[in-house]
């Protein structure tokens, strides 16, 4: 198995090495082979929503799409504002209080209201 990661732009896994990028075959796109997690340790981690903003804690945020939350029949309807945010660290970055319950959403289904 190859340990060259697939390429971040169009998730194509036809990458190789050129000096100290990675750059795929397919689209072009060209990225630094230094190990993000060592520079996400050092440096505070930048949320972004759908349309590029940066979010910050006790932002409101518009839902973009609906959203089925797993092990639930509960939908998430697209346009509902949610008011005070929490930006937390993984793979689902803001945390949320709505009338349905308390949910954490990736900030690519947002948009800052």
């Amino acid at each position: 198995m190859s340990t060259i990661p697939a390429c971040p732009q169009c998730a194509m896994e036809n990458t190789y090495p050129d000096g100290e990028n990675y750059v795929c075959a397919d689209c072009g796109y060209e990225w630094p082979m230094v190990d993000d997690a060592r520079v996400d340790d050092t440096a505070a981690a930048v949320v972004k929503d759908a349309n590029g903003n940066v979010l910050a804690d006790g932002d409101e945020v518009v839902l973009i799409k609906d959203l089925k939350v797993k092990g639930s029949s509960i939908t998430l309807k697209v346009g509902t504002k949610v008011k005070s945010i929490r930006l937390v660290g993984g793979d689902h970055e803001v945390d949320c209080k709505m009338d349905t319950g308390n949910f954490m959403l990736k900030a690519c289904f947002l948009r800052k209201a």
